[in-house]
């Protein structure tokens, strides 16, 4: 059996945390992968999972007094910058998930619309990166003029070697995802 990487590395998690404090409006960060990618030795980062945590205003708020009404917050990582939400066909989407508030069952739920891809075997599962950032955007609806939302996104990847027609065919993906 041909594997397509060698890990390099275990696990580990990186983290980025966006807070949402006005409704309507997207909100943006990046994780920054130049320590993690390395073209010449075709090193790649695996991401393995994605997951979301929702919290309030601060830690230990309890989330339904950080909405005023009926409330959507979404989350998407992507690993190309389009500047907006992306349609689930793109691409460069690598995870999204959104948390739902309904005020008159006082519930929340909370659902991973796409989890990076799991068509490997074993050690192959996840979504190979070869840029050198990923790019995450939220937004929310129903907030409290005076509350938060904060979406933290866990990234469970590890550092793999590609062989040499593997990372060109990813990098060649990523760059015709680019127009």
């Amino acid at each position: 059996m041909i594997k397509m990487a060698a890990k390099k590395t275990s696990m580990f998690t990186l983290t980025e945390r966006l807070t949402l404090a006005a409704n309507s409006t997207n909100v943006f960060a990046t994780v920054d992968l130049g320590s993690y990618v390395d073209v010449g030795d075709r090193q790649a980062l695996q991401i393995h999972s994605v997951d979301f945590i929702y919290q309030g205003t601060n830690a230990s708020e309890v989330m339904q007094v950080t909405f005023a009404g009926d409330s959507e917050s979404k989350i998407q990582v992507t690993d190309l910058n389009r500047g907006d939400f992306v349609f689930a066909n793109d691409r460069c989407l690598i995870a999204s998930g959104q948390l739902n508030f309904d005020t008159g069952t006082n519930q929340l739920s909370n659902e991973a619309d796409i989890y990076p891809d799991n068509f490997g075997k074993g050690a192959d599962d996840g979504r190979f990166v070869v840029n050198d950032q990923l790019y995450l955007v939220g937004k929310t609806t129903g907030l409290d003029a005076a509350k938060a939302l904060n979406i933290t996104a866990r990234i469970n990847c590890s550092i793999v070697t590609l062989g040499a027609k593997d990372f060109m065919a990813i990098a060649i993906q990523s760059t015709a995802a680019d127009n």
